[in-house]
């Protein structure tokens, strides 16, 4: 008799997971991380997009419409529509008789002392509200012309500013060249400042203290006199715009990082990476900038909206975006020194500006969480 022996059995095997899909996963369990990326897809959609599915553009003057409130009705409405048309026959000099307006289209009978030129019904399209005028019968010898024409209707969800423009329209245009400036300028601080910063800090000793001195002469420089320079000598463009914000804000990161960087080079990972034989690049590159990526990702979601106000700042003084261009922080700018007459000019970009910090702010503490070494 033979005893049988049963081996136990082993567990299945689970498929090993890489150090970013943990991050990944971690990330998406974030609620509020998620929100914030959904809502910066959506106003990057609304941004970029949404230029293609209206009929106005950015630059686009309705002179008849001028600083008017928003509002999902179209415009003209039917009461305005006898006043304006009043006011154009008094342009063309003619005297208004009768006038109907059915649906899409109006009818008009104009009379005078003398006989209309028929080309007067340029007057009646140069105005915003309609379009398409023709005459349509000839009476007492040319004295009096029968017109007809098409009501030409326009909707104005954010209202218009002061020029007659529409404010949808511009708040696409300043989300684009918002967004893309604070992105670009964060990345162009980003590349310098990280790498600049972890090798200032894992070298250390007299390099350290000259590339630390070297940031503190630049600190002492005014960023306005930079700006100015550098527009002088390159020319005033859209690229400069985000090198030169780019270039000053890479200082507040480098500093971030060497910090990290002194506190990271005396680990016990440091010292057997050492031991194995990398070379400091080697080392920085695979221990030290990963290892610091947490801190990095928070301060660069702070720095795209601080980013986004400098580029108002500059377009201000007259060196950022110039007219008929405009962004966010040119609206709010601009709204601001309209709020009592016309508070609309201030209210929709702001709560896209609004949204977009708080956006940020979320998915950087995220990514934050997501990527912090000690939850690995």
């Amino acid at each position: 008799m033979t005893d049988i022996v049963t081996t136990p059995a082993l567990p299945p095997e689970t498929a090993s997971r890489s150090l970013f899909q943990l991050a990944a996963l971690r990330f998406r369990r974030n609620r509020a991380a998620m929100a914030g990326c959904v809502m910066l897809v959506l106003i990057a959609m609304f941004s970029f997009l949404g230029p293609h599915f209206i009929s106005h553009s950015y630059d686009q003057v309705f002179p008849s419409y001028v600083s008017i409130p928003p509002s999902f009705e179209p415009r003209p409405d039917a009461s305005s529509l006898q006043d304006v048309i009043e006011g154009v026959a008094g342009r063309a000099r003619v005297e208004l008789k009768e006038f109907a307006v059915e649906g899409q289209t109006f009818t008009a009978t104009v009379t005078s002392d003398k006989p209309i030129d028929p080309r007067a019904t340029r007057y009646f399209d140069r105005a915003n509200e309609f379009d398409s005028t023709q005459v349509v019968a000839t009476e007492n010898d040319g004295k009096t012309l029968k017109l007809t024409g098409s009501v030409s209707r326009e909707y104005f969800l954010f209202g218009t500013d002061s020029n007659g423009r529409d404010l949808m329209a511009r708040v696409m245009l300043g989300g684009q060249i918002s967004i893309a400036v604070g992105l670009l300028a964060s990345l162009v601080s980003l590349s310098i400042g990280v790498l600049y910063g972890a090798t200032s800090g894992y070298i250390g000793g007299r390099v350290d203290n000259v590339m630390m001195r070297f940031v503190e002469i630049l600190y002492s420089l005014p960023f306005v006199f930079l700006v100015v320079v550098l527009v002088v000598f390159f020319g005033r463009s859209f690229i400069l715009i985000f090198l030169v914000i780019g270039a000053v804000e890479w200082l507040d990161m480098a500093r971030i990082v060497r910090g990290q960087t002194l506190a990271l080079k005396r680990r016990e990972f440091i010292g057997a990476a050492q031991a194995l034989g990398l070379t400091d690049w080697q080392i920085i590159r695979r221990h030290i900038i990963p290892n610091t990526i947490g801190p990095v990702v928070v301060f660069v979601t702070v720095v795209v909206p601080k980013v986004i106000l400098l580029e108002s700042f500059l377009s201000f003084l007259g060196l950022g975006v110039q007219a008929p261009l405009t962004s966010w922080g040119a609206l709010i700018a601009e709204g601001a020194n309209n709020i009592q007459s016309a508070p609309w000019l201030l209210i929709f970009p702001a709560i896209f500006f609004v949204l977009t910090l708080f956006s940020l702010n979320f998915a950087g503490d995220g990514l934050r969480d997501a990527l912090d070494p000690k939850d690995r």
